[in-house]
């Protein structure tokens, strides 16, 4: 039980912290763009919040482990053969997510530096930090199929 608590608990803090970093390199840009040009503030929010997802992601395949091992809503129950399952299930999430998280804020920041030169090419900017978003969706993917055939 304790291992698979502490892939969960893995999950929501690292891609969460992740998350937290990329948010807030960010946010340090867009507050620039909005204190020069005011009506940038929609557009550079969003690319501001793009590396939160995965702190959403790491938070979702913890709810899935702790309803898969009975926290959530039943009675708990976990081999130390399935808990390391679980704790290893959790791994791809919680790095991809910590690390992605990170460098989608960079790449925000640099997008933020597009829209502040040329608001016009929101959608050519906001491109590149998605492209960083497609990492953390394949390991959360790998987290879900691991979790949930465990």
């Amino acid at each position: 039980m304790a291992l698979a608590l502490l892939g969960a608990a893995l999950a929501t803090a690292l891609a969460g912290s992740g998350s937290a970093w990329g948010v807030g390199i960010a946010g340090q840009a867009a507050a620039g763009v909005v204190a020069e040009d005011p009506d940038q503030f929609a557009k550079v929010l969003i690319l501001q919040l793009l590396p939160g997802t995965q702190g959403i992601y790491g938070l979702l395949i913890t709810f899935v482990v702790l309803s898969r091992i009975g926290v959530l809503g039943g009675t708990p129950v976990a081999s130390t053969e399935q808990g390391l399952m679980y704790l290893f299930a959790c791994l791809p999430i919680a790095i991809a997510g910590l690390i992605s998280a990170y460098h989608q804020g960079r790449t925000s920041v640099a997008s933020i530096g597009v829209v502040a030169k040329d608001p016009d090419q929101f959608g050519r900017a906001m491109l590149f930090p998605a492209m960083v978003e497609t990492y953390a969706i394949l390991s959360l993917l790998v987290s879900i199929l691991a979790v949930v055939n465990i």
